[in-house]
């Protein structure tokens, strides 16, 4: 097994790493709207929604994959309202369609409009 962490990313805000290779797969923690750079929170649901593609994009390069290498995202949201502009920017991204859940969730640690946890081929 190995750990893979980026500064590409935002680090993990608990006993946790951005993700693991295991078994030729890389399960990947979610990734919210936070710049790595900059460490500022994105409050608006498209531009929060490109971060957090982006951050996911990052996580996969770090461990020589890329987007299109997705099997399964599941994707957390604040707020269900913001379902359609969600799949607008995902869709962008994961042109590949993986298999994916898509919840509202009522809380979360640093309140993120979205959220999104994939596990891809390595």
């Amino acid at each position: 097994m190995k750990t893979i962490s980026t500064d590409k990313a935002p680090g993990a805000i608990g006993p946790y790493s951005q993700a693991k290779v295991a078994g030729g797969f890389l399960f990947a923690s979610g990734q919210g709207p936070i710049d790595p750079v900059t460490g500022e929170l994105i409050t608006e649901i498209t531009a929060a929604t490109e971060q957090a593609c982006r951050n996911c994009q990052a996580i996969l390069e770090a461990a020589g994959s890329d987007l299109t290498k997705v099997i399964k995202t599941t994707c957390f949201l604040k707020d269900m309202s913001d379902f359609a502009a969600f799949n607008e920017v995902y869709a962008r991204y994961f042109t590949g369609k993986p298999a994916r859940s898509c919840v509202a969730v009522k809380q979360n640690p640093k309140d993120f409009l979205c959220e999104i946890e994939f596990v891809a081929e390595v």
